[in-house]
């Protein structure tokens, strides 16, 4: 049986605003039957990076604060600490990054918690041995958690090409260790060609990675590269890349298997939705936001994390691109593969045709369209 998806438009009316309309999609999905009194609530997100302004608006954040607390259950809104360096690298970065993009408790209605932590230390093991971690080290706060709401912008990626509700989780529910330990087979490369030696890479990576060839190029020492990724987006001449040949899969394998364990012992209690809209060709996690690919396209929601992703990803490929995008013009046309086309080979359908495999959802969906408010043509 086909797992169910909703979906609400962008159109609103003096009957019902988008806030309302965002009630009437999570209702769509009967939250009374899971979430209990007194039950306390993570409403995973990105805050979004310093400079960058893609991330879901924090006034809409509420909508769900508001009706988690309506069943009397506890909500605190909640992101974990990056790999690299930024404004989310420590608890009181990222804590002041999120008040300075609104995620006040004033607005919000719900207290800000950083889920791993002050340095992101603060963690718990899952026991995994699916082949690609052994242990997925998950923030501790997200697990003890007795359910969670999802809110993820969908946007493409450096390494998985697409980044939806699993990425949220897999990713965004470890512990620094977690990604580390995500990341850590990754090794992006240096075209030498393309290299004009300005240096942005080297000064961008945490690690001490890059350095320069006596030709005056840059060079990443695999040993200390822990595959963050955040050399690609810095470069202007686009000559560094991820060597996708066996890296993209083995990564994204483990992201879904940090996504299960993120979720284990609560899976009947977490509900996901996608953000369609201001569609980036990358990360929330850059210090900027590229121009949107296609056009604001809705959000869809559902109990099921795989078939919502695949949805999401499959409304993007069937709409039209946008001109003056980073979309080459190959793939503007709908029904392209937008996702391979920003990101080639990065092989993005692997991630939920094994999410899959290991139990998290099912690739077979129904995606309904909630009926506009009277009035709305």
């Amino acid at each position: 049986m086909p797992s169910e998806v909703f979906g609400i438009t962008l159109r609103t009316h003096f009957r019902e605003n988008l806030s309302q309309k965002l009630l009437r999609l999570f209702m769509a999905m009967n939250p009374e039957k899971a979430v209990k009194p007194k039950s306390i609530w993570a409403v995973k997100l990105h805050f979004g990076e310093r400079g960058n302004h893609t991330f879901i608006r924090p006034h809409l954040v509420r909508t769900f604060t508001d009706a988690l607390k309506s069943f009397q259950a506890k909500p605190f809104l909640t992101d974990t600490n990056t790999l690299y360096v930024g404004g989310r690298i420590n608890s009181a970065d990222h804590l002041e990054t999120a008040v300075m993009h609104g995620f006040g408790y004033e607005v919000t209605g719900a207290p800000l918690i950083i889920a791993d932590g002050l340095r992101g230390s603060n963690e718990v093991a899952v026991e995994v041995n699916r082949g690609g971690v052994t242990h997925a080290y998950i923030a501790a706060d997200f697990a003890a958690a007795d359910g969670a709401v999802i809110l993820s912008h969908v946007k493409g990626h450096e390494l998985t090409g697409f980044g939806g509700a699993l990425k949220n989780v897999g990713m965004g529910a470890a512990s620094r260790r977690g990604k580390l330990d995500q990341h850590s087979d990754l090794s992006p490369k240096v075209s030498a060609k393309k290299c004009i030696s300005c240096g942005r890479c080297i000064r961008q990576c945490a690690h001490q990675a890059i350095s320069f060839t006596e030709e005056k190029k840059a060079r990443i020492d695999p040993a200390k590269c822990v595959g963050c990724a955040s050399c690609i987006p810095v470069c202007p001449e686009a000559a560094i890349d991820i060597q996708w040949d066996g890296d993209a899969p083995k990564f994204m394998k483990k992201m879904i298997e940090y996504s299960k364990a993120a979720l284990a012992g609560k899976e009947d209690r977490v509900f996901y939705i996608n953000f369609i809209n201001g569609l980036s060709p990358l990360c929330d996690c850059n210090n900027h936001s590229d121009a949107p690919i296609v056009a604001d396209l809705g959000i869809l929601a559902s109990c099921d994390p795989v078939a919502l992703d695949l949805a999401s990803a499959e409304l993007v490929n069937n709409a039209q691109g946008l001109p003056h995008s980073a979309l080459p013009e190959s793939a503007m046309a709908p029904g392209a593969d937008k996702w391979e086309a920003l990101h080639p080979g990065c092989q993005w359908p692997y991630q939920l045709q094994y999410a899959e495999e290991i139990g998290l959802g099912s690739r077979d969906y129904k995606l309904t369209w909630l009926p506009e408010a009277k009035g709305v043509e």
